[in-house]
């Protein structure tokens, strides 16, 4: 990640991860100098809410939420940390990729899957 900032967060795969990714996310854009307004600072929180359940429905024991941005756009990535997830395209993940992308703001999306898991993300311009 050379010329950009970045922070990542790991989480425990439980419920409330999905609350705390998006405060986190949200507190570190503000850290940033990033002021977005309601709408985006809404679409913000509901991409980050889809990247990290798509990424627990692995059922991993844990995930991780990573953070960077560059040239006003955040990218998130959520990954699942779930050994042996199928590699390539995910199934379902074009329904992931849709509602990703009826988010205000998002300008790229992706999801695909490795030996540490599936890794789901979007590029969100503010």
């Amino acid at each position: 990640m050379r010329n950009r900032r970045g922070v990542n967060w790991t989480l425990e795969n439980e419920p409330w991860s999905v609350g705390v990714a998006r405060r986190r996310v949200v507190a570190q854009l503000g850290e940033w100098g990033y002021g977005p307004g309601p709408e985006l600072q809404e679409a913000v929180e509901a991409v980050t809410g889809l990247l990290v359940t798509a990424a627990a429905s692995d059922r991993g024991r844990r995930i991780s939420v990573h953070l960077s941005d560059q040239e006003r756009q955040v990218c998130v990535v959520a990954l699942s940390h779930q050994a042996g997830a199928p590699t390539g395209h995910v199934l379902d993940g074009d329904r992931i990729l849709h509602e990703i992308t009826e988010q205000t703001g998002v300008v790229g999306c992706g999801t695909d899957a490795g030996p540490h898991g599936r890794r789901v993300w979007a590029v969100i311009e503010l």
